[in-house]
């Protein structure tokens, strides 16, 4: 978390002089900052921590920027990702923006413009936040489900209370009702990690869920060989 109100910067920067000198001078500038000197550490150390924004290198050892950036944002689609790197081409700007980034600096740079594009960023996402509440109610052919309190109530029977992952997995598959749910998605944001275990725990909790639902023969979560789910609701479609 932000230290005495501080906003907080995870800067991935493999550059032995750069790195920290540019750590240096944001902390100057009242920003909490972490540096990492990789791709892999980089991925490590924002999966511990939580953050207000991103600054990313390019070229480094083990992952570079652009892969990170992608890996981030299946954690994260909001926090701000700013790359900082010597690469000029504008394919690689294109990549950039692809990658998730939501601006791209080109070495050397104004220090000044810098600071007031980290301020931006970090205002705007703020901005956002407040604006716009996340949902937790949901109608879901006769059930209605209240992921905040983790209730799902089926027509006028008592509420059954869902276990936290069972929850927050429900509430992913509301939020892409009748939509395809990636797979690797919702390990990432529930699990944390996509790897054969936690696919295998995921397995279980949708079949959970699956019984749950099982009463109203209008809903069902479908399998999408090799993507994901689809939670259907046919009263919507």
């Amino acid at each position: 978390m932000a230290t005495q109100n501080k906003k907080r910067i995870l800067l991935v920067e493999d550059d032995p002089n750069f790195g920290p000198m540019l750590r240096d001078f944001l902390k100057l500038n009242n920003y909490d900052v972490v540096l990492a000197t990789n791709g892999i550490e980089g991925l490590e150390k924002f999966k511990s921590g939580e953050y207000d924004l991103i600054l990313l290198d390019v070229m480094m050892p083990y992952k570079d920027g652009f892969t990170l950036a992608s890996e981030i944002r299946k954690y994260n689609q909001d926090i701000p990702i700013i790359f900082i790197t010597a690469r000029t081409m504008k394919e690689d700007i294109i990549k950039g923006y692809q990658s998730g980034a939501d601006d791209y600096i080109t070495k050397p740079f104004d220090s000044e413009v810098l600071l007031y594009k980290i301020g931006s960023l970090i205002s705007r996402g703020t901005k956002v936040q407040e604006k716009k509440p996340e949902q937790t109610t949901y109608k879901i052919g006769d059930f209605h489900f209240d992921s905040k309190l983790r209730l799902l109530k089926y027509k006028d029977e008592e509420p059954r209370k869902l276990s936290p992952k069972e929850a927050k997995l429900l509430k992913m598959l509301a939020d892409y009702k009748n939509d395809l749910l990636p797979r690797e998605k919702a390990l990432t944001h529930i699990w944390m990690d996509d790897n054969y275990f936690t696919s295998r725990s995921m397995d279980v909790y949708i079949a959970k869920l699956r019984k749950y639902l099982a009463k109203d023969p209008k809903v069902a979560i479908v399998n999408i060989h090799g993507e994901g789910f689809r939670l259907v609701d046919e009263t919507e479609e």
